[in-house]
């Protein structure tokens, strides 16, 4: 049950940096770490890849450095979502940390 609820996490911190800026998955696995996620890459692009799907997240393939790597940014659809999951975190963090 643990694992399903922090996947949901990881999903808003994927909306919420996409939203910032265009990310990659090494990128992601790196900055989701930081926060205590450990992802493997057979973890994360599923999870990538089902966001482009729900019209969350674009992806758009760039050579870097001689490598192709996909970048990942929001759609409407996402931006939209990330404001509305914003707005439902606040509403629970104030009553679930409130003394």
């Amino acid at each position: 049950m643990l694992q399903e609820l922090l996947r949901g996490f990881v999903r808003i911190h994927i909306l919420y940096h996409a939203g910032r800026e265009p990310v990659y998955g090494l990128w992601l696995m790196e900055e989701l770490a930081h926060h205590g996620y450990d992802l493997s890459p057979g973890t994360l692009y599923p999870i990538l890849h089902r966001m482009e799907r729900d019209g969350l997240l674009a992806s758009e393939r760039r050579l870097v450095g001689g490598r192709w790597r996909t970048y990942y940014h929001l759609t409407p659809t996402g931006r939209e979502t990330l404001r509305r999951v914003q707005d439902k975190l606040r509403e629970l963090t104030d009553e679930v940390l409130s003394p």
